[in-house]
């Protein structure tokens, strides 16, 4: 992808195993749980992340200002309470409503043939907004119960479970899942060879 170039430590690179891209918005704090991990800490990161999410309006980065990016980690911060929230059967809380109604209100970006993929006069706001209608959408929709938490202990990342059985435990078999697989045979290991 082009844009700004992929962060020197590779644990600040954006996760896009979500499922949707306002879970993917909702990665971009990692390891929630534990000390977290601000993969959005400047204005050239949110730029990257909406190049990597291809929500970027052409080929170039978007441009992003100190404002776009602390109203982008208002809304990230909104949007993750008011999933996990719906997940739980609870009511949001009416300021994180109001947050993400109101970037949702904002102009999306609008989708367009050809070479390129979106247009918006606003490009990051637009941005933003198209991911605030996602998670509208998500939370009001039939897919909200297949929404599940990484049942890694150090991982926070919110996945839509797309498998047939609905069993989907690890945000990634990639990460977290394989993760889990060795720490299993090493425990295995350990109790087969003290018998």
């Amino acid at each position: 992808m082009t844009g700004s170039p992929a962060p020197a430590d590779p644990a600040l690179a954006f996760p896009f195993i979500g499922g949707r891209p306002c879970l993917d918005f909702a990665a971009t704090l990692g390891k929630r749980h534990a000390t977290a991990l601000e993969r959005l800490p400047d204005p050239a990161a949110l730029a990257r992340w909406f190049t990597e999410a291809e929500l970027a309006v052409d080929k170039g980065p978007v441009r992003v200002t100190a404002r776009d990016l602390a109203e982008a980690r208002l809304l990230r911060e909104a949007l993750y309470r008011l999933v996990r929230a719906a997940m739980a059967g609870r009511q949001p809380d009416a300021p994180d409503v109001e947050r993400v109604n109101a970037c949702a209100a904002q102009p999306d970006l609008a989708p367009q043939l050809g070479p390129a993929r979106w247009t918006a006069r606003s490009p990051a706001r637009a941005a933003l907004a198209t991911v605030a209608r996602d998670v509208v959408l998500l939370v009001r929709g039939p897919l909200l119960d297949r929404v599940k938490e990484c049942e890694n202990p150090d991982c926070s990342l919110l996945f839509l479970d797309d498998s047939q059985a609905r069993r989907r435990r690890w945000c990634s078999m990639d990460r977290c899942g394989n993760l889990a697989k060795i720490a299993g045979y090493r425990s295995r290991s350990r109790t087969a060879s003290s018998h």
